[in-house]
């Protein structure tokens, strides 16, 4: 089973940590997103290894958007 790593609120990617095939554990960091003027670290839910990664650094995401897939 898959597990989609949402944006938590409205902001842009300013860093990608892993990349896609990474094997990684549960609240490793994947991204650095930055809202509100605050960076805030995106971490794995779960443990597995990333199979997409849906966005690029520098994007502006809204609330929701799926950041990568963790299978």
């Amino acid at each position: 089973m898959s597990k989609q790593i949402l944006a938590p609120m409205p902001g842009k990617i300013n860093s990608i940590i892993v990349a896609a095939g990474a094997e990684v554990l549960a609240k490793q960091e994947l991204f650095i997103m930055e809202s509100m003027k605050m960076e805030m670290p995106i971490v794995a839910p779960v443990a597995g290894t990333v199979d997409q990664i849906q966005v690029s650094e520098g994007q502006s995401v809204d609330k929701d958007t799926v950041l990568a897939t963790i299978v």
